[in-house]
């Protein structure tokens, strides 16, 4: 157990400030009122802290990452996935109907899932290098 807890650690972490962000009163952020719009720094926003929640979220277990098969590498990338979706989802849920001074919003929550995305396929990208230049050094 105690090995497990060390490598949710990263993920946790950035969680839990990405929670305590969403949950701040949003009043002076600009509201989106077209579809064009939702491309402004608000999704921005959103798309790289949930880049960054899937990264930490998936770094926490670089190791076994590299040490497993593919099978191994694409269950942890699809849990990692659903993890971060879903708690996009539940900050988008709580704005709407817990935080003050917060909306809800469907493009934030895009923003959110193509965030996530994002995260894992720079991970995927860094590793790939380390896992070709290690295996480069054992031949």
């Amino acid at each position: 157990m105690a090995r497990l807890t060390r490598h949710i650690y990263p993920g946790l972490l950035c969680g839990v400030i990405i929670m305590i962000l969403c949950g701040l009163p949003g009043s002076y952020f600009p509201k989106v009122i077209t579809f064009w719009e939702w491309l402004g720094p608000d999704k921005l926003v959103h798309l790289l802290m949930f880049a960054s929640l899937s990264f930490f979220t998936i770094w926490g277990y670089r190791e076994e990452y590299c040490h497993n098969n593919k099978s191994y590498r694409i269950k942890l990338q699809l849990i990692v996935f659903l993890i971060t979706i879903a708690y996009g989802a539940i900050t988008e849920v709580l704005q709407a109907n817990i935080f003050h001074g917060r909306y809800g919003s469907i493009y934030d929550f895009l923003a959110d899932v193509i965030g996530c995305i994002l995260g894992i396929l720079i991970f995927k990208l860094i590793f790939r290098k380390k896992m070709i230049k290690n295996s480069s050094e054992i031949k």
